[in-house]
């Protein structure tokens, strides 16, 4: 029964490890990687000895970050919000509404933030009908990268929310009930019994999202950067993926995801670690 299950762990991830040694050798298609010139490093010093390498990682970390932070209290205080509904169908269709623009690929959600963002579109419309300059969004680097980080906390908050609403709906209904007796209110009965309720949830979530700091987003960054932005907004996997596909230098471009996956994989060990320590979480 396992021998399915190993063949295809076999063919579809470790044996494509083997292209890790592009990396290490100055790839020519022609002649494959066995009989391409050996370099070792260089391509490495090649990338840590550019203006390049500390820029992109500037920026893919500062961008990962921010989404991480912003997305999560924003998930965090929207549950806390919506727990409190008093209409259930109410309840229902805000979070279906909320839930949904996850489902939605960026290709779309880019079109529509290139139209809603753009020089005539209606918010700068707006914002000349009261007076105010038209402002380029889209092609200034210093508001690029918080413009990528509200608009995925836009599209992901209510997917993120979900599990804070499983948290919030196991919390003991007794403890509510006591804390009411005691004359607790509202404000005291958030602080005093739900945020320690949810507070094992939150550090699991932070303590996760840690292996995928430098996962800045690959498809909204590629569809929404421009050489005006590029400056804050290129990221190591649009690095990647310029440098590899688009000019060819298969082995640098190798060599540059190497480095992200290697530091990605400490970094998932790590978060590991700090799940079980702060939240009493394993996966084995």
């Amino acid at each position: 029964m396992l021998i399915p299950a190993a063949l295809l762990l076999l063919i579809f991830n470790l044996y494509p490890l083997w292209g890790i040694s592009i990396a290490f050798v100055k790839y020519n298609p022609v002649v494959g990687v066995m009989h391409s010139p050996f370099v070792g490093l260089e391509h490495f010093v090649r990338f840590f000895s550019s203006r390049l390498a500390s820029e992109i990682i500037r920026n893919t970390l500062m961008i990962a970050i921010g989404k991480t932070i912003v997305v999560q209290l924003v998930a965090i205080v929207f549950a806390l919000m919506l727990h409190d509904a008093r209409i259930p169908a109410l309840r229902r269709v805000v979070q279906s509404a909320t839930t949904l623009p996850h489902f939605l690929s960026w290709v779309i959600t880019g079109g529509i933030m290139v139209q809603f963002l753009g020089s005539t579109g209606p918010l700068n419309q707006a914002g000349a009908g009261l007076g105010f300059p038209r402002v380029s969004f889209l092609g200034s680097s210093a508001l690029f990268p918080f413009i990528l980080i509200l608009s995925e906390a836009w599209k992901e908050f209510g997917w993120s929310a979900v599990i804070y609403f499983a948290a919030l709906a196991n919390i003991n209904p007794e403890l509510h009930e006591a804390a009411a007796v005691d004359g607790a209110g509202r404000w005291v009965r958030l602080w005093a019994v739900i945020i320690p309720g949810i507070m094992p949830i939150i550090a699991l979530m932070s303590c996760l999202s840690l292996g995928g700091i430098l996962n800045a987003g690959f498809e909204q960054v590629l569809v929404l950067i421009n050489p005006l932005v590029s400056e804050t907004g290129e990221i190591l996997d649009t690095f990647v993926y310029r440098v590899g596909l688009l000019e060819g230098q298969f082995s640098f471009a190798a060599a540059v995801g190497l480095f992200k996956s290697s530091v990605g994989f400490l970094l998932i060990l790590l978060s590991y670690w700090l799940a079980e320590r702060f939240a009493n979480y394993r996966i084995f």
